[in-house]
């Protein structure tokens, strides 16, 4: 790889940047317009229109009965979790190769998560892997997926669409469906993602997205809960509003609840963003291109959306040769203000996690080696 070359093609790609971040938030529309409306009416916490608005166009955007704005997307993961019935001591199925929300939230209730190999293709779980997982350690009792060695229920699946790109997730649902799992996406960077067309979020029970600094659209922080099903979908809302039960005066609450309400601040900003998601997602798809075509002539390995998909493109990514090459771009980048990150550390690999349960995990393994995440912000 020709690494001067490299940055000079980024740095034409953002010529007005002298730091080319990795992904830097758009606020060219309504933003300010909405956030001062929303201060001028004092609503500025959880209850407002702009969070009543975000909810309705979310949900219509992805094709969702439902959505729950959140104050983060793991806070969202973790409520989507209780409501598919994790409890404390059961274990969950995930990839290594996510962010680190994904492990914490399955933490935050006590369960445990259990590692499966991702597809090179998808960079997301990879339903072979998962179901040869099952067949050699698990059984089916009581309506219920049993782990033969820990004795745990086995009580849910949290596939990523990593960087955006869709995973095999029919394949995955259909496995977790005949195994009595459920099924709860982690769709956090892959709003505007599509599969077989049918959009990311939308294929399990639950899914969660996640609106960050560094999404396709950002309110700072914030997240949402979409679901196709009523009583989840007002359970979600109950629990992330402290479980409070409505009352003009009174403050009577009926079960643990958490102060995950997404500020109306926030949405108003999600509001505007929404209203140029589908601009963002076209300049992106145009970035992807101009990098693929470039990487073509570098004959680097530049990844593209998956087949029978749509990919956001939320981050770029390249994969290298092997770990030398990739520490070596990543140090000539950073040194001359381009942002480039490798991905993340393995979760089976952080000390929290070190002895959880894994399948065969050499997919996984061999990308955490080469795949680093390049410029991808929107440039218009």
């Amino acid at each position: 790889m020709n690494f001067e070359e490299t940055v000079s093609f980024i740095r034409e790609l953002y010529p007005q940047k002298e730091f080319v971040a990795l992904h830097e938030p758009v606020f060219n529309g309504n933003e300010k317009k909405y956030l001062e409306e929303c201060i001028d009416s004092t609503f500025v916490s959880s209850v407002g229109k702009y969070v009543d608005l975000f909810e309705e166009k979310i949900a219509d955007f992805v094709g969702s009965r439902y959505a729950v704005a959140t104050v983060n997307g793991t806070s969202a993961l973790h409520i989507s979790l209780l409501l598919a019935n994790v409890a404390n001591g059961d274990e969950v199925i995930t990839q290594p190769l996510t962010f680190i929300a994904t492990c914490n939230a399955i933490s935050y209730i006590g369960a445990k998560p259990v590692f499966v190999d991702v597809d090179l293709e998808t960079m997301g779980l990879s339903p072979k892997a998962l179901e040869s997982f099952l067949d050699a350690h698990c059984i089916r009792e009581d309506g219920q997926c049993i782990n033969k060695e820990t004795g745990k229920v086995i009580r849910a699946c949290v596939p990523m669409h990593t960087f955006g790109h869709p995973c095999k997730i029919d394949e995955i649902a259909e496995i977790c469906e005949a195994w009595h799992i459920a099924l709860v996406e982690d769709a956090a960077e892959s709003l505007g993602s599509y599969y077989k067309n049918r959009h990311t979020g939308t294929f399990g029970k639950l899914a969660a997205f996640s609106f960050n600094g560094n999404k396709v659209i950002t309110s700072g922080g914030g997240g949402c809960i979409v679901t196709d099903d009523e009583v989840l979908a007002k359970k979600a809302k109950h629990l992330t509003t402290t479980a409070k039960i409505p009352h003009r005066w009174e403050y009577v609450h009926d079960m643990i609840g958490y102060n995950y309400r997404m500020p109306n601040l926030n949405a108003a900003l999600l509001v505007a963003q929404l209203e140029q998601l589908e601009n963002f997602l076209a300049d992106k798809r145009e970035l992807a291109s101009l990098y693929q075509n470039f990487f073509e002539k570098q004959k680097i390995n530049f990844v593209t959306e998956p087949k029978l998909s749509n990919s956001n493109y939320w981050l770029n990514a390249v994969i290298l040769k092997d770990i030398g090459e990739r520490d070596r771009f990543l140090e000539y980048t950073n040194s001359r203000n381009v942002m480039t990150r490798p991905v993340w550390r393995l979760m089976n690999r952080l000390e929290m996690f070190k002895d959880a349960q894994c399948g065969t995990l050499e997919n996984a393994l061999w990308l955490e080696e080469r795949v680093v995440n390049i410029p991808s912000g929107v440039r218009g």
